[in-house]
């Protein structure tokens, strides 16, 4: 599920204050290191610790203590910013003012350690309080110059470097303050810009996870990236996870992408079709390089097509109306003159054997035309449906009767297997008979002696009622079986080449797909699988 923009990319109202008050606990943290070092290692010449060695070396070992106490209440952010800003300040100088004590004054230039928090302060706290914060601590070095002076530790030299010392703070902290100001307006505005990214994110993913059109983005290892609920629905019947294997939720669809990958050259749009996870669609997949070079991710537009026959189902029963009406004028009437004429030649009594062989073929063709005339006719009369809720299992007996006693066949010869009793579908009853008298006169032409077998059921994935008839014929050539529904073609055994078109044609028109798939242990299975009851109108 998307996530809120807001809550991903927000940073926090304090986030840049918080962040420097981390850089000056660092500083806090290796000053100290840093001058007990000094202290050690450059004792021929070095300018820090010489008086009182003892205060500084204790000093220091607080000031980094304090850098350590400092650590937990940063990572919580508590109590505040500016109160971390601060008291932190507050022992920075008092710290590094006994630091300069112990070193001999104000000469000894430790006062430039200052520097950087009261700088660092400045654009953290209100104006008003840095330029308090940095008098106080101009004050302390004077008071600490006047002490020293005193004692006879720094002489008077050292109150000039005192006060320049003092200037150079309150110029840091007048520069810093419209410093901190533009600072902060980059920063809100960077972050405003993460977050007009992030939304837009949000809202490019949830467009794509609800167009009506079926997206899913495939990366150069076959692992799915992003899938839309469309395209989860169609490939797996469930949500798809971020990362799963392409192969584990459409073997059939891997296989598809590889084709056109390995097409280096001229990639066709489309090499094939699927059929979704409920088996009621027909998928064409198409594919998008989204990597100029090499084998980068793939776009993968999942075309239904059978909301694609719905648009030009109208457009193309128009034109079969015309055609159909011109075939059954300019040759429906010439094939019935040439058939009677062949019919009346048959009869006269000179004719040979060899003449009679000839006017079979021309009445056997005659008849033959006559029938894809017929067929033709039929399809362009498919649009006029009146769809009924049928109680399968009950029409069906009545169809097995009629069947059996038009084909005068054994009963044994066409068997039925009812796994969901009392299934009720909607459809057109005179195509429903017209579709499984063609499938069941087609499984008994090519299952010779074997029985030919129709199951009622459910699709378990989606519910889906479906009524298939199932052969034990000689199957289909593989590299046939993506053709078997176009107009016109056959199998090499005979027919018009009509009849398997219009029977899917004829399942469309009811909102019903006509699938064809291989049968286990040899043969052929047509499975009417019918519009999803869920989605009847009252």
């Amino acid at each position: 599920m998307a996530r809120d923009a807001r809550s991903v990319t927000r940073p926090d109202k304090d986030d840049l204050a918080w962040r420097v008050i981390g850089l000056l606990n660092i500083f806090r943290l290796l000053v100290p290191m840093v001058l007990i070092l000094l202290l050690f290692f450059d004792a021929p010449s070095r300018s820090v610790g010489t008086v009182l060695p003892g205060l500084f070396l204790g000093i220091s070992v607080a000031y980094f203590t304090f850098g350590l106490v400092c650590i937990q209440p940063i990572q919580r952010r508590w109590p505040g910013a500016e109160w971390m800003a601060l008291f932190p300040l507050a022992v920075d100088a008092v710290a590094i003012t006994l630091l300069i004590h112990a070193s001999g004054g104000v000469g000894s230039g430790l006062g430039t350690l200052l520097f950087l928090p009261v700088g660092a302060t400045a654009a953290i706290v209100k104006p008003r309080l840095a330029l308090l914060a940095t008098a106080t601590i101009t004050l302390a070095l004077l008071f600490e110059t006047v002490i020293s002076a005193l004692t006879g530790v720094s002489t008077g030299a050292d109150f000039l470097v005192a006060g320049l010392t003092g200037a150079s703070l309150f110029a840091i902290t007048l520069l810093a303050i419209p410093l901190a100001n533009r600072l902060r307006e980059s920063e809100a505005l960077v972050q405003q810009r993460d977050i007009d990214v992030a939304n837009l994110n949000e809202l490019n993913e949830f467009i794509v996870r609800h167009l009506r059109e079926s997206i899913l983005v495939v990366d150069e290892a076959d692992r799915i990236r992003l899938a839309n609920d469309r395209a989860a629905r169609l490939l797996a019947g469930r949500e798809v996870a971020r990362g799963e294997l392409l192969g584990e939720v459409a073997p059939r669809l891997l296989y598809l992408l590889e084709t056109w990958r390995r097409q280096e050259h001229d990639r066709r749009d489309s090499p094939g079709e699927i059929v979704s996870a409920d088996g009621g669609t027909v998928i064409r997949p198409h594919f998008v390089a989204l990597s100029e070079r090499g084998p980068g991710p793939v776009l993968v537009f999942l075309e239904d097509t059978s909301v694609v026959a719905e648009r030009v189902q109208q457009s193309k029963l128009a034109a079969l109306g015309r055609l159909s009406a011109s075939i059954a004028h300019e040759i429906r009437n010439p094939v019935g003159a040439m058939s009677h004429a062949g019919q009346l030649l048959r009869e006269s009594p000179v004719l040979t054997a060899d003449d009679r062989q000839l006017t079979d073929i021309i009445e056997k063709n005659a008849v033959r035309v006559s029938q894809i005339i017929e067929n033709v006719l039929q399809l362009s009369r498919k649009d006029s449906t009146r769809q009924q809720r049928i109680e399968l299992t009950t029409w069906l007996e009545g169809f097995l009767d009629e069947f059996r006693a038009t084909m005068q066949l054994e009963s044994g010869r066409l068997a039925v297997e009812v796994t969901v009793p009392g299934l009720e579908v909607q459809f057109d009853a005179s195509h429903l008979h017209q579709v499984l008298w063609n499938l069941c006169d087609n499984a008994l032409k090519h299952a010779a002696a074997v029985p030919a077998l129709l199951r009622v059921g459910r699709i378990a994935s989606s519910g889906r009622p479906y009524l298939e008839v199932a052969d034990r014929g000689a199957g289909i050539d593989p590299a046939k079986a993506e053709r078997i529904f176009e107009p016109f073609f056959t199998n090499g055994a005979g027919g018009t080449g009509l009849g398997l078109f219009i029977a899917r044609e004829l399942c469309q028109t009811n909102g019903a797909l006509l699938a064809y798939e291989a049968r286990s242990g040899g043969g052929s299975i047509f499975r009417i699988i019918f519009a999803d009851p869920q989605r009847w109108q009252p």
